[in-house]
């Protein structure tokens, strides 16, 4: 028992660190702000990540497009990494870096927002997502570990769980997002109102 209550104390310690983080709360809220945005105006916000990250991706849009707490109007919003006869006929056709960057050329507007989650920010397909996404005039918000890797420079928030340790990055990022739905929820009912 003794290694699961200093696993559970590493956990307990990163989630303080990301309390105490004032950097990271002013950027959460600066995401939640220009996703209400682009969503009350009914453009798309797309959500992508790999592996763990992929599942988090459609976890968030899952929230969005149901509901999180709230009974109300489905939201836009489109995971990158649902559709397998996508991302294998464009891994297969132009390689698996270009999995995401395709679909944001495809479903992406100049007023979109996209959210890419890495734990590393060293995800090359997430990395290419962003550039294509600059390139079309949407807002980039990275979610990351520490640091926020190669995204760090491709993200207009960046909103970076103060670890290096994958497990509690995720940790962080289920935190962060659930509160992330939470808030875009209760901000677009009220707004449609």
């Amino acid at each position: 028992m003794p290694e699961f209550k200093a696993y559970l104390k590493s956990s307990l310690k990163v989630l303080e660190d990301t309390l105490n983080n004032e950097e990271l709360s002013k950027n959460l809220e600066e995401a939640i702000k220009v996703t209400l945005n682009c969503l009350f105006h009914r453009h798309a916000f797309l959500v992508c990540g790999n592996g763990g990250s992929a599942s988090d991706a459609q976890h968030i849009t899952g929230e969005l497009v149901g509901r999180y707490l709230k009974e109300r109007e489905a939201l836009n919003v489109i995971c990158l990494s649902d559709n397998p006869a996508v991302l294998t006929a464009l891994g297969n056709d132009y390689g698996y870096e270009t999995v995401f960057s395709r679909q944001v050329e495809a479903y992406g507007s100049d007023k979109g927002v996209i959210l890419g989650l890495s734990t590393s920010g060293n995800s090359p397909n997430v990395v290419n997502a962003f550039i294509q996404a600059k390139k079309m005039k949407m807002t980039t918000i990275a979610m990351t570990g520490e640091g926020g890797g190669k995204l760090a420079a491709h993200a207009d928030i960046l909103i970076a769980a103060p670890s290096k340790m994958t497990p509690l990055i995720q940790q962080v990022h289920i935190a962060l997002y659930h509160y992330f739905c939470q808030e875009i929820e209760k901000r677009i009912v009220d707004l449609r109102k």
